[in-house]
């Protein structure tokens, strides 16, 4: 079993930044991949940032690209997404997943989650 806990959010005005953590625990592979998601009330979940725990290869959203920042410490077992220059359109609930491959987590089916944590970006 893994368990997934996101924490970092807030409230934080437009053009701030933000760090969100996702702690993992139990059973992990080398070969996993970690991805971050976002749903807005009233949205579909999407994709934001996916890396893989070994070799730290990584995949990012056209809408985060070069203002996040996925990232790890395997040795910590977490996951960082540094968030900067944030716009209100970012403001959602923010979920960890991790899965066996980047395909799975990129579908957004993966196995297992974290509870999400808020992040609300005002004007």
């Amino acid at each position: 079993q893994v368990q997934l806990v996101e924490s970092g959010g807030g409230v934080v005005q437009a053009g701030g930044s933000l760090r969100l953590s996702c702690a993992v625990s139990g059973r992990t592979f080398s070969t996993y991949y970690m991805g971050w998601f976002r749903q807005a009330p009233g949205k579909e979940r999407e994709f934001v940032a996916a890396v893989k725990w070994s070799g730290g290869s990584t995949n990012y959203a056209d809408s985060v690209k070069g203002r996040f920042t996925i990232s790890r410490n395997n040795a910590r077992n977490t996951v960082y997404l540094q968030m900067n220059s944030l716009r209100p359109e970012d403001t959602a609930v923010y979920y960890c997943a991790t899965d066996r491959s980047f395909t799975i987590v990129r579908s957004g089916t993966a196995l297992y989650w974290g509870q999400g944590t808020q992040v609300t970006v005002s004007s």
